[in-house]
């Protein structure tokens, strides 16, 4: 499933999840999104990697739909949780270790 907008792309090649773009998300193109990112939590996959260095911007909804994502994959231990981040976004250095601590099996990398 790919989602596509003028102004944010998030899409998954088999278990990898892209977001790129400015995400200034309204609550109800929420259900999409996380409908995707469950679909492959539940996919039965060993690892997800969720990459988000081309995500310029990411409103409180966005961030929200992450955090509920990952407290919901510490539900699955037998998945490796990972999260690609680009150290020179200024709200990816702010709010990415805070997913650290809601689910301390995921791993972080700050490219």
């Amino acid at each position: 499933m790919d989602i596509k907008t003028d102004e944010y792309s998030v899409w998954t090649e088999g278990s990898d999840i892209y977001f790129s773009g400015v995400m200034h998300l309204e609550k109800e193109s929420t259900a999409q999104i996380t409908s995707l990112v469950r679909a492959v939590l539940n996919s039965g996959t060993p690892a997800i990697t969720v990459h988000l260095s081309d995500l310029e911007f990411l409103n409180s909804q966005g961030k929200n739909i992450l955090a509920k994502w990952v407290i919901e994959a510490r539900n699955h231990p037998e998945v490796r949780l990972v999260f690609r981040g680009n150290s020179n976004i200024a709200w990816q250095t702010r709010s990415l270790p805070v997913l650290k601590k809601l689910h301390p099996g995921l791993l972080l990398v700050m490219d």
